[in-house]
């Protein structure tokens, strides 16, 4: 795992979401774990009353990778990620436009790997583009939802652990905490390790599946 990509990446969707650049993001975000040549994001609204009744696509959009326009995905390789959630269905396709190229058992699972991540994220970003939900949040939204993941667990962390973990949610590395904050990198994570340990997590990434975990 390209963990120095990945973890800046994971700031940048959530910086983006309910706006355009999202999807782009995504994709970008999912090419530090696995090589893939465009992503699929949809959201289908289900009625569990009716089982032959099929699903409505709500949003359905496709992104690239550089160079790439579409052509030749006539039958390409695929894996899917879905969720459900409150009468709605969630998905995450990855394609490989050469099915030579087809996907390894590895593959899928390095996906899994980072679906507690995906999902739920992009779940948040579709709700955040209805007319009915509040407009996208600003800056202080992922330390508001830290705050809350807190308050539900009932864990208590210092205020040093808690700028450490949110500056590392929000995308920064531990050089720039360190400058951030004004501290030495070995510091920073000294911070890091004790939050990780109240929190009951092994790392960075496993910081951002605490975040989204279900209750």
């Amino acid at each position: 795992m390209n963990s120095h990509l990945l973890f800046p990446q994971i700031g940048k969707v959530i910086a983006s979401t309910g706006s355009r650049h999202f999807p782009r993001h995504l994709h970008d975000l999912i090419q530090t774990h696995l090589t893939i040549d465009a992503t699929h994001i949809r959201q289908l609204r289900i009625d569990p009353a009716c089982a032959s009744q099929p699903d409505a696509t709500l949003i359905s959009e496709t992104v690239f990778s550089a160079g790439d326009t579409g052509d030749g995905f006539d039958d390409p390789a695929r894996l899917h990620l879905a969720r459900r959630k409150d009468g709605f269905r969630y998905e995450i396709t990855v394609l490989r436009a050469d099915t030579r190229a087809g996907f390894s058992a590895t593959d899928r699972s390095r996906l899994e790997d980072i679906s507690p991540l995906l999902l739920p994220m992009l779940e948040k970003h579709i709700n955040a583009l209805q007319p009915a939900a509040p407009l996208p949040a600003d800056p202080d939204s992922l330390e508001q939802r830290f705050l809350e993941r807190l308050r539900q667990t009932g864990i208590r962390l210092s205020e040093r652990e808690m700028q450490v973990c949110e500056g590392l949610l929000a995308g920064r590395t531990a050089p720039q905490q360190a400058e951030h904050l004004r501290l030495k990198v070995n510091t920073v994570e000294s911070y890091l390790r004790r939050a990780a340990i109240k929190l009951g997590i092994s790392g960075r990434h496993s910081l951002m599946r605490w975040m989204y975990a279900e209750i």
